[in-house]
């Protein structure tokens, strides 16, 4: 089944100590981008989780991000008090006020925002070996996700694009069961116009047939109309495929639209021209879906 490019997912995993949690979210992109915010703890292991997200997808613009904390949900290490820092700042602010000339009014508050007087270094007691199971843990199952409602969205294009198809299939039937009459007609026209111009005059058959023959021969769809038929017919084993098809359908539908626009620019029959007409409409809603298709 076909899948979107457009997804999130989410999971948490914990163990004794730890607990990790991750987000997936994925848009359309041209190609695959991955944007990977991991803690500093499990810089190291960067690669690894970018192969897990790159076994997952082929398209979208994929933002993972990953967060560790204890457990029970606090932080991994206490908070800490620079005392002697915090000893710095008053005698700093002292000092100022008394040369200033100034009644020194310090608050606790205003100490400890004073950068480096509270601290916690959230990871300095978490070893990488010990947090990446769980990240990987996490990110399987949060990747997981994503891809299930990829493929849940994927289902829904699947059949809008099943839609499409069959309205550019009946649209090309029309122009198909259109074409022999509309060349009937073109033929009887030139026959009209050249005995309206030659009035009395007699009618060389021969000659006439002859460029009657060379206007059918400019004119004639039949090529592309085959190749049409052959185009839709691979637009609907696209639809029905799994994996990623997005590229390849990206590259027919150019394909088809090439073949329409020559039908259109043959075609001197009104019918023909307004089937051409809505055909394109069609086309390029199904445009507008392969946009979404990984």
């Amino acid at each position: 089944m076909i899948r979107s490019m457009t997804g999130y997912g989410r999971a948490d995993t914990s163990g004794p100590r730890l607990a990790v949690s991750v987000e997936c979210r994925s848009v359309n992109h041209r190609h695959l981008d991955v944007s990977l915010k991991l803690p500093r703890v499990l810089a190291s292991f960067e690669a690894e989780a970018r192969r897990l997200v790159q076994a997952a997808a082929t398209r979208g613009r994929l933002d993972v991000s990953a967060s560790l904390t204890a457990a029970g949900g606090g932080p991994l290490t206490p908070l800490s008090v620079n005392i002697a820092q915090a000893r710095e700042y008053e005698t700093v602010a002292r000092a100022l006020a008394g040369e200033l000339g100034l009644a020194p009014a310090l608050r606790l508050e205003w100490l400890l925002g004073q950068p480096g007087v509270l601290s916690r270094e959230a990871e300095g007691a978490v070893a990488p070996e010990e947090a990446w199971p769980l990240l990987a843990e996490a990110l399987a199952r949060a990747l997981g996700d994503l891809v299930a409602r990829r493929e849940a969205e994927g289902k829904a294009l699947a059949e809008e694009l099943a839609a499409l198809h069959e309205a550019l299939a009946a649209r090309v039937d029309q122009v198909t069961a259109r074409a022999p009459l509309a060349q009937a007609r073109r033929a009887e026209r030139l026959r009209e116009r050249v005995h309206a111009l030659l009035g009395e005059t007699p009618l060389d058959e021969g000659r006439l047939a002859t460029e009657i023959a060379a206007l059918a021969e400019r004119a004639d769809i039949t090529e592309e109309l085959a190749r049409l038929r052959v185009h839709l017919g691979e637009l609907r084993a696209l639809v029905r495929a799994d994996g990623p098809v997005g590229r390849t359908m990206d590259f027919l539908i150019q394909e088809i639209n090439r073949e329409v626009n020559t039908v259109g620019s043959k075609a001197d029959d009104l019918e023909i021209s307004q089937a051409v007409i809505a055909a394109k409409s069609t086309l390029e809603k199904i445009r507008e879906q392969v946009q979404n298709i990984e």
